[in-house]
This record gives C-alpha cells, structure tokens and sequence, in this order.
C-alpha cells in the first residue's frame, strides 16, 4: 500500500473537468485508489466521490494506492495532480 497528500491548488478545486480527467485516466489502474479528506475517505475512481469531497484550493487530500501496478498507479496520479489540480 502506498499513500501520499497533495494540496489542491487549482483556484476552483476539484471540479468536474479534472475529476473526469482523473477517472478516465484511473479506468486504466489495476490497483484500488481511495481519496481522503478529512475523515471522508471515496473511490477515486468514482466522478460523484471525487466531486463530493469538496476539496478546495488549499487544501490537502490523501491517495491510498493498493494493488499490482500502485508503483506505476502513483507516478501516474502525481503527475496528473501537477498538471491540473
């Protein structure tokens, strides 16, 4: 199991562009991806959970990567985190 925070810094937040984004590009990912947020812990491959954690510029959201492929299922996250959130 891997895990690692990042703090949002688009000025929206999470919203429905990137959520979609997120969840097409986990589609491909063996491994389970939950987001935390507090203490509301979502599917990450889920729109709707993505979308009803709320996450606001500033603040911090937790990835919990377990499976086969978390190694590759990380880079891949963080990097798309950088790029748009």
């Amino acid at each position: 199991m891997k895990e690692f925070e990042y703090t949002i810094t688009d000025p929206i937040g999470i919203h429905a562009r990137p959520a979609g984004l997120l969840v097409k590009l986990l589609a491909a990912i063996k491994s389970d991806v939950k987001v935390a947020k507090g203490e509301k812990i979502v599917n990450a491959k889920s729109i709707l959970g993505l979308m009803g954690l709320q996450a606001k510029q500033g603040e911090a959201i937790k990835f919990i990567i377990e499976g086969a492929d978390e190694e590759e299922a990380i880079k891949k996250v963080e990097d798309f985190l950088k790029e748009n959130l």
